[in-house]
């Protein structure tokens, strides 16, 4: 059993409360920009043990009746074909899974915005067939000399040139598939056609991270610049909030740098800015929730682990820059961390140099690790998976989940008929196999079982394994690492 460093129904309940008192502070319309994921903040979970990954959601559920969501995607995000690398999914696909998501839990979803529109065809075509579905699609457009040439911005020819999003709500959250949609600019955007409308409205921001009432140093708040080191957040005392109050409070350089900016902005709508800092324009409560300070530090240090591992493989895969690299080797160095802090990383290198051959390890919620080699028959990968169900389910280990005379056919098959050179099982073809076993065999069947119980676990394999296998182990919730070593020195990988 995990330990829990974090009270998530404190969290759903003060969340709630506070933002409520936001919407009462600006007479009644609130305009929430949301960072971060709402329906699976796995990030959140993992350095807050004890935070759900969807508690966002859970505690806009509690103010469904007042709520409305605009959903915001950039056009150039649309064009290029993004992909969101959690799920797997491109941005556009992503607002229709968030649309259905939100609806399927009684949240109102009112429209969607389009932004730094240009006329693209493919954000053209996305937006048909939003409204061929019955969503209202509004567009925003760029501006000039965005964010610092204030005359402009808020002026007909800049936010006035924006399409007005009909809402009718106190609440409207605006979120997006990822970051650089336009989130901050819609709301403004909002405040600019509401003022001209004789409403008035507030604006305020959901971020999780960094947590700003946590010291600068602390392990979750490094955990945040090492999940962002490749945008290159970096975290920061406000010194706006510094100056006006006297206190510490840790904010990120975007907002800390834009501040100047948007208090003008305010200013040349309302005639006054509401806030005197960045901070201030925060909701996030999540510091307030924390129960055990020593269990969310740890889990930050784990955090900044996993990151530096992902960085160093996205580098080795040619999809992020040596500044990235740089970056996490200073946080870590900043962390006082090695990579032996990871229990299941030594593990699986230790089993790799016994075998002279890539291998696996897995840590079980207990604590308990589990270890997989390469054969003939199984990846490295498949077989720490099988053998963790096993000491899972209670089975020997001596126990053959799947017999050779069943494994063999879908190795012939995929050599002989499919193409595959590779004949050893992936994770996948093994849960498969396995399932089928399950039929007949209630061993099988027990191993199966314990497939939940994988949740939360930590894996380290030491070699980049195949995609497929990744996805695997994300989808069963495994907090997975790789060394960045390829396995062989083919060139085409699948």
């Amino acid at each position: 059993m995990s330990k829990i460093g974090f009270d998530n129904d404190k969290y759903l309940a003060t969340q709630s409360m506070y933002i409520n008192k936001r919407i009462e502070e600006f007479g009644g319309k609130l305009y929430l920009e949301f960072g971060g994921k709402l329906f699976d903040d796995h990030h959140a979970s993992r350095v807050l043990p004890g935070f759900r990954p969807d508690s966002k959601v859970r505690m806009l559920m509690t103010m469904a009746d007042k709520a409305e969501i605009i959903i915001v995607i950039n056009a150039k995000d649309i064009e290029s074909n993004k992909i969101r690398s959690d799920v797997g999914i491109s941005y556009d696909s992503d607002v229709l899974r968030l649309i259905d998501a939100f609806r399927e839990i009684g949240l109102y979803v009112g429209s969607v915005c389009v932004t730094h529109y240009t006329k693209q065809p493919n954000a053209e075509s996305f937006s048909r067939r939003l409204e061929s579905m019955g969503i209202k699609t509004y567009f925003h457009y760029p501006i000039a000399g965005y964010p610092t040439n204030v005359p402009l911005v808020v002026s007909e020819k800049g936010y006035g040139q924006n399409q007005y999003i009909e809402t009718t709500r106190p609440l409207v959250v605006v979120t997006a598939p990822g970051a650089c949609s336009g989130k901050m600019a819609t709301c403004l955007s909002q405040l600019y056609h509401e003022n001209l409308r004789g409403v008035r409205a507030g604006y305020a921001k959901f971020e999780t991270f960094p947590i700003w009432d946590l010291p600068l140093s602390h392990p979750v708040n490094l955990a945040y610049e090492a999940a962002t080191a490749e945008s290159n957040d970096v975290n920061m005392i406000d010194p706006y909030h510094l100056d006006a109050y006297g206190e510490k409070a840790v904010n990120y350089n975007r907002d800390i740098e834009i501040f100047p900016v948007l208090t003008a902005i305010f200013e040349e709508i309302y005639g006054s800015c509401p806030y005197k800092s960045p901070t201030d324009m925060g909701v996030n409560m999540a510091g307030r929730c924390i129960i055990d300070n020593d269990i969310v530090s740890e889990a930050g240090l784990d955090e900044i682990i996993r990151r530096h591992y992902k960085i160093l493989c996205e580098n080795k895969r040619g999809f992020t820059s040596d500044d990235a690299v740089s970056k996490i080797g200073y946080i870590m160095r900043q962390a006082k961390l090695t990579t032996e802090h990871r229990k299941v990383t030594a593990a699986a290198l230790k089993k790799s140099e016994e075998t002279n051959a890539p291998a696996m390890a897995i840590e079980l919620n207990f604590g308990e690790i589990i270890t997989g080699k390469t054969s003939s028959l199984l990846g490295a990968s498949s077989a720490a998976l099988l053998n963790a169900l096993k000491k899972l389910g209670g089975i020997d280990d001596n126990v053959e989940l799947i017999s050779p005379t069943i494994i063999e056919p879908i190795q012939m098959l995929k050599t002989g008929q499919m193409g595959n050179r590779n004949p050893r099982l992936h994770t996948d073809e093994v849960l498969i196999a396995l399932s089928i076993c399950a039929v007949t065999d209630k061993t099988a069947e027990k191993a199966i079982s314990q497939l939940s119980r994988l949740r939360g676990c930590e894996a380290h394999s030491t070699v980049i394994l195949a995609e497929v296998d990744n996805n695997v182990f994300r989808k069963l919730g495994v907090n997975l690492t790789s060394e960045a070593v390829y396995q062989g020195s083919k060139l085409y990988r699948k």
